[in-house]
């Protein structure tokens, strides 16, 4: 099955931003839709089972690309996604079956509500004030406030309130870093105006859903806003194949990458809040997330979970730990890598409960090297698998990392694939 894939696509979500749907929000954590769709028409022939008798789950569900993709064919799926915005992102884009000419409606009641408040603006953090002009920055207060005073439970609410997340990019003069960090210092030469925005983006969400509406006529998508790490109640023995990519062992944070659109949600206020609110369901995979438990990181080690890579991670931590002296920042990454595995060894467990029998996991993954220390992260993640009751795993290279950044901080060759995974 693997092998078939001739050109790889796995690993970027740029190319999802020409499709429906999953263009209504860039998530650089994601992966190709494409992909997703070539690996489950894939399964579907080497399985010989019908799309009727197939459950595709996504533990770290992000946007909701491959519970999409499950939509558009007719597959039942499910995702775990525990970051509650883009939990909610997730959840607007599934609300697609929604009708169109309610949503239109809806949109425009907000625009036109927004057009026409005069009330004081929000305070809001400096992030936010350093990324849109005051004009646009009005605009986009105005249409807050007025998604909060017609708040209601309904899909057409969510998709308008997806509306207005789509624009908030487009509409900032602030740059963006590949990663979706919001650069201030660095100006767009393209502005959208949030007003004219928010309207465009209403001709292009209703398309989209008209699009999707043409292929299928529900949401066969079971979204739970769930922490992987934890219990599910999702049924033991109910998944026959898993796509999805986990958290790389890199220090990308994603709680920071959503910084703007949580601070003019007036959900976050700093740093603080995104230790406090965002953090927690979240997979230790940056060092900023860690600081607390450094004085711990050899017992976490000592957890019987990790006990078939124990040598190996106790050592590769202990490196990290004395090279931390030698570098300014002396960043916590061998607390980072401990808790990391710890984590993704939990999911192990609780992912086999779910999968049948039989059935393949598929983990789009990236190796690490935190100060030029080579980590090993699909032979760890594949013995954890193993450990965990899965029967047999495998990796397959789809391109080689670190090798074009002319800023990158070590010389180690490092590796992207896919880890395979049999129930």
């Amino acid at each position: 099955m693997a092998n078939s894939i001739q050109k790889d696509s796995t690993s970027t979500f740029i190319d999802n931003m020409s499709l429906p749907l999953h263009r209504w929000y860039r998530y650089s954590a994601g992966f190709s839709a494409e992909w997703v769709e070539s690996m489950i028409h894939e399964y579907l022939a080497s399985s010989q089972l019908s799309k009727d008798a197939v459950t595709v789950m996504d533990p770290f569900a992000g946007s909701g690309t491959t519970l999409l993709v499950c939509d558009k064919m007719g597959i039942s799926s499910i995702g775990y996604e525990g970051h509650p915005f883009v939990y909610k992102v997730a959840k607007a884009k599934l609300s697609w079956p929604a009708d169109t000419d309610l949503f239109i409606r809806e949109a425009d009641k907000i625009l036109d509500c927004a057009k026409h408040l005069k009330t004081k603006m929000y305070t809001y953090p400096d992030i936010v004030y350093k990324s849109y002009d005051i004009d646009n920055l009005k605009k986009i207060n105005y249409l807050r406030k007025a998604l909060e005073i017609n708040k209601d439970d309904t899909d057409e609410y969510l998709l308008a309130w997806m509306n207005f997340i789509s624009i908030l990019r487009s509409a900032s003069h602030a740059g963006t870093a590949t990663w979706q960090y919001v650069l201030p210092n660095k100006t767009k030469a393209r502005v959208a105006d949030a007003y004219e925005a928010f309207q465009k983006q209403t001709d292009i969400m209703c398309g989209d859903m008209q699009y999707m509406q043409a292929h299928s006529h529900e949401s066969k998508a079971n979204l739970l806003f769930q922490d992987a790490r934890e219990d599910s109640d999702v049924p033991a023995d109910s998944v026959d194949l898993i796509i999805t990519s986990p958290p790389y062992a890199n220090n990308y944070d994603y709680a920071d990458a959503t910084r703007l659109e949580l601070s003019v949600l007036g959900e976050i206020k700093g740093w603080g809040d995104l230790q406090k609110k965002i953090r927690p369901n979240l997979v230790r995979s940056c060092s900023q997330m860690v600081s607390r438990e450094r004085k711990d990181t050899y017992e976490f080690l000592k957890s019987p979970l990790l006990e078939p890579i124990y040598e190996e991670i106790l050592d590769v931590c202990r490196q990290l730990d004395a090279e931390k002296e030698l570098h300014g920042g002396k960043k916590n990454y061998h607390t980072m890598i401990a808790l990391y595995f710890l984590d993704l060894a939990k999911i192990w467990k609780n992912l086999r409960r779910v999968c049948k029998d039989g059935s393949l996991t598929c983990f789009v993954i990236g190796d690490s090297a935190p100060y030029g220390i080579y980590v090993p992260v699909d032979e760890w993640l594949g013995r954890l698998a193993i450990s965990a009751g899965f029967k047999e795993y495998w990796f397959e290279k789809t391109r080689d990392r670190n090798v074009k950044w002319k800023n990158r901080k070590h010389s180690v060759p490092l590796k992207e694939g896919r880890l395979w995974v049999r129930g």
